[in-house]
């Protein structure tokens, strides 16, 4: 069982097919999980879409892990190594952000399991949908009013009462920090939410039962 960067395209299929919100996030880092020689998870990294949360750790850089996903046949063991492999590797100074979404009955137990920092839940917010194309995400719809000087009219004039507002589920927020042992006090000490207990609850499952097409990496 290995941990290797891949290239951005290979997770594609895994994001759109196989993960429960089957759209591509923003991706900088991408690794995969190999066992025996066979691709059997990735573990994504772009950057977090809030730029509030993007100026909160001056002096850091700031990656949200967007997307963790294996097949269901691997070993137990195997979402903890793949995100404890994706950590070694990615770049440091850094300081990573990643949710659990509540909608779906998560509660970031694979983040718990890897000694992440719990921050509570994220904040109250409504997203924005179009009517007829409900596959488009808040990101997507706002991208499109991008340069504009005020961007939500602008959609209102675009799309008039197809474009609709809902709340956005709340999400269990996690940090880690990747650094030295100074960087990570400093860090710790620019964390901007209380840190608390971490959340129980019963896991909702998902199908996940869609296999990507094989990948294998010669080692």
């Amino acid at each position: 069982m290995r941990v290797q960067p891949i290239n951005r395209a290979l997770c594609k299929d895994w994001c759109l097919n196989k993960h429960y919100a089957r759209r591509m996030p923003p991706i900088t880092y991408a690794f995969g999980l190999f066992i025996r020689g066979k691709m059997e998870g990735i573990c994504t990294f772009g950057t977090p879409v809030s730029h509030t949360l993007r100026t909160l750790f001056d002096g850091y850089k700031l990656m949200e892990l967007n997307r963790l996903v294996t097949n269901e046949s691997v070993p137990k063991n195997s979402l903890s190594r793949l995100v404890s492999g994706s950590l070694r590797l990615m770049p440091k100074p850094l300081v990573v952000v990643s949710y659990a979404d509540t909608s779906k009955g998560h509660h970031g137990y694979i983040y718990q399991a890897t000694n992440w920092i719990y921050t509570g839940l994220s904040a109250e917010f409504k997203d924005y949908y179009i009517k007829g194309k409900e596959h488009l995400h808040n990101g997507t719809i706002m991208d499109m009013s991008r340069g504009q000087e005020n961007r939500v009219q602008w959609l209102r004039d675009k799309f008039g009462y197809d474009l609709i507002t809902i709340d956005r589920p709340r999400k269990h927020r996690y940090f880690y920090f990747l650094g030295s042992k100074n960087q990570r006090k400093d860090m710790t000490n620019k964390l901007p939410y209380k840190v608390e207990p971490y959340p129980k609850g019963d896991n909702e499952r998902y199908d996940a039962s869609y296999e990507p097409p094989t990948q294998t990496h010669l080692f």
